[in-house]
């Protein structure tokens, strides 16, 4: 039987304000057994970027990484936002350790081909070595992954975190156990927006049809949900999307095959 390993992602702005972020530490400290965090960091990089004169510029909510944001967003998820959540972990007895894809070589990605949009330095995962990983978790240590990967030539790319989460997941499931935890600023998949209590318990593929047909589900959220449901088709038993500080409850969204 495999052992149980909760992924929790997290949101930039969750780990960028020192209120969110100590609780979202104590909550996460408090979770049993093995566990793996992956952040974000977008507002901290806008500032940042702002600060040194540089325009960030963004289409359909995904940064465009030129040389010069390339150099601000490594600094800012691989130094700043990282280092940040790791001390905090440490601080409350958590052996945790900061890593970008390009440490231990843990994800491996390749540059975005020029489509429609060039996107400039980002990556789409290729591969993800989760014996890498799994021998950190199996020694108590927490990997605490900043959203950047590398191409193996040298060059770090910017690539988003929801992939990052769902694809070390996917990897992981091989291994472990996998409760993947998306949280974000809602308690979990609306079926109406304007109600924040209107919270959709459980979502099998057949209802996430339905819902996206009718209007309920829409916009951004069908991406996330997409990743969601592709990862528990990889293997990973139990994705559920809900907010921060309900990490290590039962409530939110469960997404079930």
């Amino acid at each position: 039987m495999k052992e149980k390993l909760t992924i929790i992602k997290v949101g930039g702005k969750i780990v960028e304000e020192a209120g969110t972020l100590d609780q979202l530490l104590d909550d996460f400290s408090a979770l049993p057994g093995n566990k793996l965090l992956v952040h974000g960091g977008g507002r901290s990089a806008t500032r940042i970027a702002a600060q040194l004169g540089i325009e960030s510029k963004m289409v359909n909510g995904r940064r465009i990484t030129d040389a010069e944001t390339l150099k601000v967003v490594t600094m800012v998820y691989g130094g700043l936002v990282n280092k940040n959540i790791v001390a905090g972990l440490q601080a409350k007895g958590v052996n945790a350790i900061g890593l970008t894809g390009a440490d231990m070589d843990v994800i491996r990605s390749v540059k975005r081909p020029v489509k429609e949009i060039d996107y400039g330095f980002v990556g789409d995962v290729e591969r993800v070595d989760a014996g890498a990983l799994a021998a950190l978790i199996q020694r108590g240590v927490v990997p605490v992954m900043a959203p950047l990967t590398h191409d193996g030539q040298g060059h770090i790319l910017n690539t988003n975190a929801d992939t990052i989460a769902g694809e070390t997941a996917k990897a992981l499931a091989r291994l472990f156990d996998v409760t993947l935890v998306f949280c974000f600023e809602k308690k979990g998949v609306l079926s109406d927006e304007n109600d924040d209590e209107s919270v959709i318990p459980v979502l099998t593929p057949d209802l996430f049809k339905q819902y996206v047909a009718e209007g309920i589900i829409k916009e951004g959220m069908i991406p996330k949900l997409e990743n969601s449901f592709s990862a528990i088709d990889a293997g990973v038993s139990q994705v559920v999307i809900t907010s921060a500080s309900a990490i290590g409850t039962e409530a939110g969204t469960i997404i079930k095959k």
